[in-house]
């Protein structure tokens, strides 16, 4: 009949030996915890009003910007009804009402970005925050929502001259937190993004070729409906046109005047503009503040060289 007894506990480990494995494991968890992933660090979104999203040793973080851009509304001269559209949606998502995301496309060096700033110079006392999110990182808005999502201010994604080549993992991205994803995104947030292109990829002349004419009805293919379907899920398009030369000149002559430096001989600053703009070979606002600003500064250091002059 076999034997019932319980088996004989084994020897214990010596003291010494004991204290080996507790010193090799704590030495595998020093070595190990280098590799682990770092908390992510919230900075103080209330003494920041922009912020950046960088990676650093595989982790995204909100790197605060020291010294914002600002602008104010008042200063951008020949969108005043796009500005207004800005506005409006910007205060009806600072006031907690219902706003759109927002995409702003066209003509380069029109005040697409500024515009942007703009806004957050205006509402920022009323908790408004920028965060700037380069192309390659839109990958990571699903963890910046995660982040901000439970913080008191409101939050415009920022995402500055955006455009996709096709298979980039940034487009699915946005599109799904835009609208697409399981999950709402949280009422705190909204994506404004600027564009030189409507429909945010390159579009080809073979893709028309797809298209179908069924009667009198015109029906896409697929691939133009793929591309248009990103910019759509912006709820509001801002678009912006190329100036004329009299808005040129108001821009340039208006910048002059905040610098400093207002133009005394209208006929000498409007051919100094002019020609300006013709060596750039464009009369956008971009073209117009940075004449004003080598205008002002010829302006202001002749000045100072005939006060000098005097003493």
């Amino acid at each position: 009949m076999p034997s019932t007894a319980p088996d004989k506990p084994g020897p214990k480990p010596a003291a010494g030996t004991l204290e080996s494995l507790v010193r090799r494991a704590e030495a595998l968890l020093d070595r190990l915890e280098p590799l682990l992933p770092a908390p992510i660090e919230v900075p103080d979104l209330a003494a920041h009003l922009a912020f950046r999203w960088r990676r650093r040793n595989g982790r995204g973080a909100l790197v605060p910007v020291a010294h914002p851009h600002h602008i104010a509304l008042k200063d951008l001269k020949g969108v005043e009804t796009q500005s207004r559209a800005i506005d409006t949606n910007t205060r009806q998502f600072v006031e907690g009402l219902p706003a759109n995301n927002v995409l702003l496309t066209g003509a380069r060096g029109t005040g697409k970005s500024s515009l942007v700033k703009a806004v957050l110079h205006k509402y920022a006392a009323r908790g408004l925050r920028l965060i700037e999110v380069e192309k390659h990182d839109l990958v990571d808005l699903p963890e910046i929502v995660d982040i901000v999502a439970s913080q008191p201010q409101r939050f415009i994604v920022f995402c500055d001259d955006l455009s996709f080549e096709a298979e980039e993992p940034g487009y699915k991205a946005l599109k799904a937190i835009l609208d697409g994803s399981i999950a709402a995104t949280s009422d705190n947030v909204l994506v404004y993004a600027t564009s030189n292109r409507r429909h945010l990829m390159p579009e080809y002349m073979s893709e028309n070729l797809e298209t179908k004419y069924i009667g009198e009805e015109v029906h896409p293919g697929e691939t133009v409906e793929e591309k248009i379907s990103l910019s759509e899920r912006f709820g509001l398009w801002v678009s912006f046109y190329p100036f004329d030369q009299d808005h040129y000149l108001d821009i340039a002559r208006h910048w002059a005047g905040v610098l400093g430096a207002p133009p005394q001989d209208e006929g000498t600053f409007r051919l100094e503009a002019l020609q300006w703009a013709l060596s750039r070979g464009s009369r956008s606002g971009r073209v117009a503040w940075h004449f004003a600003r080598d205008f002002a500064g010829r302006q202001l250091a002749g000045a100072r060289k005939a006060s000098r002059a005097k003493r």
